[in-house]
């Protein structure tokens, strides 16, 4: 049994692996301030005596003995992230600093879950860890995308300089129960307004291009990560490679909802990256991980669990 901290771990993707880690018998601290996740989403776990619960924002120094660290903490959809830039930038930024320091004192490895995003608008296809990417310093999205690149450049230096135990994987779109019904994402977006009987909003033409992974499948990426072996740091992409365009997922949506939705155009935002489809070679030779749920399989359980909340 492992003492495990998981900061955002009320979250989206942050509520699938605390529920991994607590039925694989490991102890597990959930660390989440409520920005953006909710007690909703760990309420089946309450009544596990290895899972405990804490109110923290980890912009804040925390002092709790653990052997692992998945570090999650960071408010993730446009909406969300742009609502307070700064706070985000923080989030990323002293969150990763308070996240390595307690890395280095209790001798415990840590995971950055770092994001697809510090590959901005790519010039290279598919993206490769080895690409160091096209980002816009100063846009509206530079919050999340330089504060995550930060954060990665904190962990290599703790690597290099005190020896910290280090892990950081780059998470593609990901989508799945326990997402937030306004949280602004394309998934999320479509299914919503598909079951209200909404037009469905495509931002552009609905050309540009994303690859997406069921949740399941990003954990079970996250768990393999965190247990390789020990001279393996990353980064390490974790996503599906199927590439689908806008109106691709949309149309899907419609057919698999059975809702009479239209698809209505809007301006695209800035510095929404066209295309983004994960290289996965690296995940595949050291961790022998691919994702193995399908779309249209991920999206018929995303959609039950949305029609719960909409209906």
């Amino acid at each position: 049994m492992k003492r495990i901290l998981v900061t955002g771990g009320a979250g989206f993707i942050g509520s699938h692996l605390c529920e991994r880690l607590v039925k694989n018998k490991d102890e597990v601290i959930c660390a989440d301030n409520l920005f953006t996740g909710t007690k909703r989403n760990i309420l089946h776990l309450m009544d596990y005596k290895n899972f405990e619960f804490l109110r923290y924002d980890i912009t804040k120094e925390l002092y709790v003995e653990v052997d692992q660290i998945y570090n999650l903490a960071c408010p993730a959809s446009p909406i969300h992230y742009q609502y307070d830039p700064i706070q985000t930038t923080k989030t990323s930024v002293m969150g990763a600093i308070n996240m390595l320091g307690l890395a280095k004192r209790v001798h415990a490895r840590i995971l950055q879950a770092s994001t697809s995003e510090v590959y901005g608008d790519p010039r290279v296809h598919p993206q490769t860890e080895d690409y160091w990417g096209n980002v816009n310093p100063i846009g509206i999205r530079s919050c999340y995308d330089e504060g995550k690149r930060v954060a990665e450049t904190l962990f290599f230096d703790y690597y290099r300089q005190h020896h910290v135990d280090i892990k950081v994987i780059r998470i593609f779109n990901t989508y799945g129960s326990h997402m937030n019904m306004n949280d602004g994402r394309v998934v999320s977006n479509f299914i919503v307004q598909a079951l209200k009987g909404q037009d469905i909003t495509i931002y552009g033409d609905g050309k540009q291009t994303r690859s997406f992974c069921y949740v399941d499948d990003l954990v079970d990426g996250m768990y393999r990560m965190m247990n390789s072996r020990e001279d393996f740091t990353g980064p390490v992409n974790l996503g599906n490679p199927e590439e689908f365009t806008m109106l691709g997922l949309a149309q899907e949506v419609i057919d698999l909802t059975e809702s009479d939705s239209r698809m209505i155009y809007k301006p695209l935002p800035q510095d929404d990256p066209i295309r983004r489809k994960p290289d996965i070679k690296l995940a595949q030779e050291e961790l022998d991980w691919y994702p193995e749920i399908s779309l249209e399989d991920g999206l018929k359980k995303t959609i039950a669990y949305f029609k719960e909340l909409v209906v």
